[in-house]
């Protein structure tokens, strides 16, 4: 890739009875583009019907039923993008009352979902999206995967391996007979393979934090002089660095869930694991969530999204697509600016805003203008 820059583009987007989107055709410029217009008439809906078609799902706790028009049976997103050498993806989301959604890239349908994560990397920033930095756990995990997932196939399929083999311990765990020897074998099987697929999952976490951390710092630094933030990976197993290694971290696993049996059997469900770890994030060594103020929430928020860009440059050698909703809210002029000006070098980003905003090189859209 060196001499060479390719990012992604979103060409052209249609809705039908997606959210308050009868019917509408969105065409962004290659660059930034800012829509603009009241709360409430559709800026938000415009990101997250393209967020489906990359990712097929919308923001934050937003399920299928609820981007129905209106007395609507089924809503349509078909998408066009141009990716690396200008090849064309054509994704086309529809949904149906009491069906499963449908995925249909380039005219073949995608199952499992999962197949088509990665294919189209989005970096999203939303204020619902908050509850990362000041939430509970699960946030921070949630974070974690979706970033992972969209550049590293690995760490997806390990992830999705996670889940089902947890699932199914904890349903042995809940039906559990102390006499039963079947059921012994099968929780010995179970923890085997849970200590396995945990520890590349926790390994892959910790290399990866690492590694964005580094783009994240010089990031932030860009808005504050005076304040250090940190990221640290709060397993459960305790302290875990770059050079623990993955058969150590399987030893460990199995150690735990030898000490914990009990506790699991009378609990049925299972108490050591990636689903169980955190991230901590700080500012001069105090965490965030309960000392900082709702702007510097705002704004490590804002770094971790901006970083991700970097990241998936570096990881993928394509700069992935940025929708940004109603970033400006609650930022000075100053801030702003700060914000633009990274953004010029980020490829194509669409951005909501409830004001017009004429810093930098933006491409303006009424809301309205859209509607008609």
């Amino acid at each position: 890739m060196i001499g060479e820059e390719y990012f992604l583009r979103l060409k052209r987007i249609t809705y039908e009875n997606f959210r308050n989107h009868r019917s509408l055709t969105f065409e962004p410029s290659d660059d930034i583009t800012l829509i603009y217009g009241e709360n409430g008439s559709g800026k938000t809906s415009i990101l997250e019907g393209v967020l489906y078609c990359a990712l097929t799902r919308g923001f934050v706790g937003a399920t299928d039923s609820e981007c129905l028009s209106f007395l609507s049976d089924y809503f349509l997103l078909d998408s066009n993008f141009l990716g690396e050498s200008d090849n064309a993806v054509n994704v086309k989301i529809t949904y149906k009352k009491e069906k499963e959604k449908q995925v249909i890239v380039n005219n073949s349908e995608i199952k499992p979902f999962s197949r088509h994560i990665g294919r189209i990397p989005c970096v999203t920033f939303s204020p619902q999206e908050l509850v990362i930095v000041n939430g509970s756990p699960s946030e921070r995990r949630r974070f974690l995967d979706n970033a992972m997932s969209q550049t590293d196939r690995r760490y997806l399929d390990n992830l999705l391996d996670f889940r089902r083999v947890l699932q199914q311990r904890n349903a042995l765990l809940a039906q559990w007979q102390d006499r039963n020897k079947v059921q012994q074998e099968m929780l010995s099987l179970w923890t085997e393979q849970l200590s396995r697929v945990s520890s590349s999952i926790v390994s892959a976490r910790v290399r990866f934090l690492a590694s964005f951390f580094n783009h994240f710092s010089k990031l932030y630094s860009q808005f504050s002089l005076d304040e250090q933030p940190a990221i640290t990976y709060r397993s459960s197993l305790g302290k875990i660095t770059e050079k623990t290694s993955t058969e150590d971290l399987y030893n460990r696993f199995l150690g735990r869930f030898n000490e914990t049996r009990q506790q699991e059997i009378m609990r049925s469900q299972t108490m050591t694991g990636p689903h169980r770890d955190d991230l901590l994030f700080l500012i001069n060594e105090k965490e965030i969530k309960k000392y900082a103020s709702q702007g510097q929430l705002r704004t490590f928020l804002i770094c971790l999204k901006l970083s991700l860009h970097q990241f998936f440059y570096d990881t993928l050698g394509e700069k992935p697509l940025c929708l940004l909703d109603d970033i400006f809210s609650e930022l000075d002029e100053s801030r702003c600016a700060d914000i633009v000006s990274i953004l010029q070098n980020c490829g194509q980003t669409i951005i909501t805003s409830a004001e017009k905003k004429f810093q930098g090189k933006l491409t303006v859209i009424s809301i309205g203008s859209l509607k008609k």
